[in-house]
């Protein structure tokens, strides 16, 4: 009787050892998962990614940036790549058609991991359901591609400098242009040194307190002027701020532009010495005409011709009205003497 029961002590302890170690097992295989909980704490989701980028099963899946699942497998689709992962249940909420699913990188050695952002508003998925993928970020490897590109245009710009290609290149191989560039700062040089000794208009208003307070003095005047306009004083003042000199100006404009249609239109002796070529013409024909008396009195022809050319006509007129206003003078002096020469004839 002792003897059986020491046996079932020692079996006893033997389970014990064996559920302590069965627990251990099991808290070691939930350490290594990453706290991804048992497989009956998770669901499967899906994504399809173009390029993995490195990407492998066990790869973490995070959530915000915190870690909630791995990955499982990776198959071919087509020219993609689908991803499956399985994350905790408790994740569900915040996995939604509205998440997007993008490569994340665990470290500068090129570990991708799967990048989900939180998003409560959408519709939950279904196990095994698609996560919309969004656009990878770049990697290590795309970083590297473009530092060799950029090593790579360096060097062929080095080539071109030294081959004297470009303006830095010709600069480096051409020695005219050196010369050339090089008397242009000495120009410049000179110039700076022509204004700071005061030569020159710009080094008069550098240097020259009394050119400085002229041109302030002109602006006080400009502004003094501006303020004056907007004030409304003076007729350009007038003509900004005071609206019924606007008007008449208006007027004026309308007049004239009326003016110049009624003159297009043929209407006025204007408008028809513009518009009626008979009108024209006639006025042409009369200008002939005195044209060609002119030129008659300037030959000498007729009596008003001689009276013009010739001398001892104008002379002989000359004398008669001069005897005439004689005549007038003793008459106005004595009327009753050619009074009476009158009676005595009759």
């Amino acid at each position: 009787m002792p003897r059986t029961r020491s046996l079932a002590w020692s079996e006893l302890r033997i389970g014990v050892l064996t559920i302590v170690a069965i627990g251990i097992a099991a808290m070691l295989i939930f350490t290594l998962t990453g706290g991804s909980g048992f497989f009956w704490q998770r669901y499967p989701l899906k994504t399809r990614f173009p390029n993995v980028a490195g990407l492998a099963p066990g790869s973490p899946v995070r959530v915000a940036g915190v870690e909630v699942g791995s990955v499982k497998e990776i198959d071919f689709a087509g020219e993609e790549v689908d991803v499956t992962f399985e994350v905790k249940k408790d994740q569900r909420p915040r996995i939604t058609d509205k998440s997007v699913a993008t490569l994340g990188s665990v470290s500068l050695l090129g570990e991708s991991a799967v990048d989900i952002t939180p998003a409560t508003t959408g519709a939950t998925i279904r196990d095994y359901g698609y996560v919309p993928a969004g656009r990878t970020k770049g990697s290590l490897a795309d970083v590297s591609d473009q530092a060799t590109t950029g090593i790579q245009e360096i060097t062929k710009l080095v080539q071109d400098v030294r081959s004297g290609r470009g303006t830095v290149g010709k600069l480096m191989t051409d020695d005219r242009l050196y010369n050339e560039l090089q008397a242009f700062a000495a120009s410049a040089n000179g110039v700076t040194a022509a204004i700071t000794s005061g030569r020159g208009t710009i080094g008069k208003l550098v240097n020259d307190r009394r050119a400085a307070d002229a041109l302030e003095a002109s602006l006080k005047n400009l502004e003094a002027l501006t303020r004056r306009i907007n004030a409304g004083e003076g007729s350009l003042g007038k003509l900004l701020n005071d609206d019924a000199f606007a008007a008449s100006l208006n007027g004026a404009t309308t007049n004239l532009q009326d003016l110049t249609a009624r003159l297009n239109r043929g209407e006025g002796t204007a408008g028809k010495l513009m518009t009626d070529a008979t009108l024209f013409n006639r006025l042409n024909s009369v200008s002939e005409r005195f044209d060609d008396l002119v030129a008659r009195l300037n030959e000498g022809e007729g009596t008003a011709g001689q009276l013009l050319k010739d001398r001892q006509l104008y002379e002989n007129i000359n004398g008669a009205v001069s005897d005439f206003r004689s005549m007038l003078t003793e008459i106005k002096r004595d009327p009753r003497k050619y009074l009476n020469v009158r009676v005595s004839i009759f």
